[in-house]
């Protein structure tokens, strides 16, 4: 009896000193007491500047997914998005029985689109797809090259001590350096072999959503369409010029295939060229691409051994992995080109690749008085907003208790009009020091799909009922309440009241930066800011949106604010 009377007691105290932590957690850190209703909360709205900054050229090489095709958006222009990898074998330093009689039977590259499987049928054994991150439904006309421009790894301005850049608007230097011959050459329909004189694989290739097949051949060597031997997921299938690779593999000189080190500078790279196609010259399609699982297959027939002169077939493989480069050609320019640094824009234009951004600072601009360390008022500046100020220094001594703040942008509805894509999620950074907010690196939350994990963060784009978005929402509280429970004398680094970026983003779950080929300089007199990086996963972004902006003359209910839902303790 004793031991259970223990037990109930023990269980009881555990419950609350729980209920009491949870109680504890909600006031000091937070969380939402009643979703987003805010029920018997205070609000108070804070002042905020945002205002646009162009981009111009971004640090391209290396990225994990890349844009890829032409596609002309209605409200930020075209952009033509092309593409250049270096080639590594698969297997180094092949072997050639019978070098001078190999008979190349055929070349083709493969590159997976980014697909969702939706039914397999069990009969015939074929799979339909979906494609995902695809832009348009148009032709684009398609040029594979030989690269002869050598991507280093090391850049030698800085004596081999750092990693090589290459920029988006570098399309000139590979232009000027590839090889003379079409390897895309081949006017057949991989997915139609009745189709025998068409451009699909070139000057009117299309993203399609096919399932890819190879057929086994008949007893004869002639090609079969009976038999499937292999499917594949869709993606880029091409046929290449099968001369080239002969003269270009088959009969190296075999120092240049023992390593990839060699191999690399012997054969450079392909260049995947875009343009308009010519029934499509002001549509194309984009899609994102994932080129460093491409890869060009050699099918070939040799002896079988040195000493042994039975034909058989062989495969060699050459990845599409090491250095590569996303060229981007957009006509996109900031329609602002003069922002307002004082009152902000009334429209704030981001837009991925080599586009533009938003420069946010909150609590506005006006500092006209302060605060010592003892929290006396000094009525001159001292490089803090007022807004902030007063929130770190009330008049009865009791700082506010910050259960949430936010910063909701609203979608210009109008300017954006009714069909341009609009991006799934924004980002929100600390510009300052070119790293992410303490709100995203406390949000743990995850999802299905990573797209969304750290929703709890936000930027998730919400839409009405017409399916065209309205609002994103970020959550920047724990921001904001370091701001103010640590500001003044002695402040910590999160403390300082830092100048925030906004882009578009690809992937939240990537917080890495590129450099930009111009670094921009933000803030007026001693309040500016050099940048020289920018979030990686909006240069792959290809979209954009255009959000109502700080200045006067937006409504007020459009208009960036900060908000800030706070008790105030007895």
């Amino acid at each position: 009896m004793k031991f259970n009377f223990f037990l109930k007691t023990l269980i009881i105290g555990i419950l609350i000193l729980f209920i009491a932590s949870c109680d504890r957690d909600v006031n000091e850190l937070g969380g939402s007491i009643v979703g987003d209703s805010h029920y018997g909360l205070n609000v108070a709205y804070s002042s905020v500047v945002a205002y646009n900054q162009n981009l111009g050229a971004v640090q391209s090489n290396n990225l994990s997914v890349n844009q890829f095709g032409v596609y002309t958006n209605p409200v930020f222009g075209t952009t033509k998005a092309s593409f250049v990898s270096q080639v590594q074998l698969a297997t180094p330093n092949p072997t050639f029985y019978d070098q001078a009689h190999v008979v190349v039977d055929s070349v083709f590259l493969y590159v997976p689109y980014f697909a969702t499987l939706v039914t397999t049928d069990a009969t015939s054994g074929d799979s339909t797809y979906t494609l995902d991150s695809i832009h348009g439904a148009n032709k684009i006309n398609l040029s594979v090259y030989e690269s002869n421009y050598f991507l280093r790894d090391l850049d030698a301005s800085t004596g081999f001590q750092q990693q090589q850049k290459y920029y988006s608007n570098q399309q000139s230097d590979f232009d000027s350096n590839h090889g003379s011959i079409l390897l895309n050459d081949d006017n057949g329909n991989v997915y139609d072999h009745t189709i025998t004189s068409d451009n699909s694989q070139n000057s009117e290739f299309v993203f399609s959503e096919k399932q890819i097949k190879f057929y086994q051949k008949n007893a004869d060597g002639t090609p079969g369409f009976t038999t499937v031997s292999e499917r594949k997921a869709p993606g880029m299938m091409l046929n290449l010029n099968k001369n080239f690779f002969v003269n270009k593999i088959i009969n190296a000189p075999s120092e240049m295939l023992s390593t990839n080190n060699a191999f690399k500078n012997y054969f450079r790279g392909l260049y995947f060229k875009v343009d308009n196609a010519a029934d499509s010259p002001t549509q194309g399609t984009l899609a994102m691409m994932n080129f460093s699982a491409g890869v060009v297959t050699i099918v070939y027939h040799d002896n079988t051994s040195a000493t042994n002169a039975t034909r058989i077939r062989r495969e060699l493989n050459i990845n599409l992995s090491g250095n590569s480069v996303n060229l981007l050609n957009n006509t996109f320019s900031n329609p602002v080109t003069s922002p307002d640094l004082v009152n902000g824009d009334s429209d704030l234009y981001l837009k991925g690749g080599d586009g533009s951004m938003a420069v946010i600072d909150i609590f506005g601009k006006q500092d006209v008085r302060g605060y010592d360390i003892n929290g006396v008022l000094v009525n001159q500046p001292n490089g803090v907003p007022d807004e902030l100020d007063d929130l770190r220094n009330p008049p009865d001594g009791k700082k506010w208790l910050i259960n949430e703040a936010n910063l909701t942008f609203h979608i210009d509805r109008d300017a954006m009009g009714t069909t341009a894509p609009e991006p799934n999620r924004i980002y929100l950074y600390d510009l300052t020091n070119k790293r992410p907010l303490a709100d995203y690196n406390s949000d743990f939350t995850t999802s299905t799909s990573s797209k969304y994990n750290k929703f709890t963060f936000g930027g998730i784009i919400t839409k009405s009922t017409d399916g065209r978005g309205t609002t994103y929402k970020v959550k920047i509280t724990n921001h904001i309440r370091t701001l103010i429970k640590y500001g003044g004398a002695g402040v910590t680094a999160d403390s300082t009241n830092v100048r925030l970026g906004l882009v578009v983003t690809e992937n939240i779950n990537n917080a890495y930066s590129a450099y930009l080929a111009n670094p921009f300089t933000s803030g007026l007199g001693s309040n500016s800011l050099q940048t020289k990086l920018f979030p990686v996963m909006s240069v792959v972004n290809p979209l954009g949106t255009i959000l109502y902006g700080s200045n006067p003359s937006v409504p007020v209910d459009k208009r960036l604010r900060l908000e800030i839902y706070y008790t105030k303790p007895d």
